[in-house]
């Protein structure tokens, strides 16, 4: 079921959003080479103890995975798409890196990420991460009072493909509010006009991944939750939680 969320809620999730946006900053500017993926959780986790907020990431344990999640972020790089569990690994001058973060204050949740390079980038990289921001800015376009979910999945499909980029099968982007994960699902690629009406007071997290091969494929990894191109080509990641609004879409992580 979708729940539609009052104004008073979207400003409570605003707030949350607030605090994801001021995390993943963060943690960008302390992404350098020689830096552990492991301390960059650990930054996360500072700032949002700071905020007096959660983590819905932190124990999350859906049925499919073997283990609770142990981190407040996921620390995907180079040929890892999503879900990279933060460990020991140390940044590399020419990395990509994806950070999925969320945040829970007073109840409410928000969730987004961010790619970006580490040091001297490739332009292969530049031009992958652009098109997945390109991609959630036309999905966010499209998140208006009257559409329908497949708009939404249409605009992004449309980008990452008129790129040549893959769009890997299965993972997508959902309703957000009280919990991480709720109703409705919010594909990557799709028909317009199709699926879920919009209407004031939904909450989506929009968010592209995209494949730098053009390969759709990927496999988990032995740990259950790092998912990686079949190929080792490298993948990009964004994502922002947004309002349906009768104003517009306003986007709700943002700094």
């Amino acid at each position: 079921m979708v729940e539609i969320k009052t104004d008073a809620s979207l400003e409570a999730m605003r707030a949350a959003g607030r605090v994801v946006a001021r995390t993943l900053a963060t943690v960008r500017e302390e992404a350098a080479a020689g830096v552990s993926l492991r301390s960059l959780d650990e930054t996360a986790r500072s700032v949002l103890r700071e905020a007096g907020a959660g983590s819905p990431f932190l124990g999350y344990h859906p049925s499919w995975a073997p283990t609770p999640y142990p981190a407040v972020i996921c620390a995907s790089v180079n040929d890892v798409i999503v879900h990279g569990v933060p460990g020991p690994y140390r940044l590399h001058d020419g990395d990509l890196v994806s950070i999925d973060c969320g945040a829970v204050l007073g109840g409410w949740v928000g969730d987004s990420a961010i790619s970006f390079t580490v040091g001297r980038a490739r332009p292969d990289d530049l031009r992958l991460i652009d098109t997945a921001d390109r991609a959630l800015a036309a999905g966010i376009a499209a998140a208006v009072v009257g559409n329908r979910v497949g708009d939404i999945a249409h605009a992004v499909g449309r980008v990452c493909r008129a790129a040549g980029y893959g769009i890997p099968h299965g993972f997508g982007g959902h309703g957000v509010g009280r919990r991480m994960h709720e109703d409705p699902g919010v594909p990557n690629e799709g028909r317009a006009g199709r699926g879920v009406l919009l209407r004031h007071g939904m909450v989506l997290a929009i968010e592209p991944m995209l494949t730098g091969s053009g390969t759709d494929r990927h496999f988990t990894a032995r740990d259950g939750w790092t998912v990686h191109t079949l190929d080792a080509s490298r993948a990009a990641h964004a994502e922002h939680t947004v309002a349906i609004t009768d104003g517009g879409p306003r986007v709700l992580t943002a700094l």
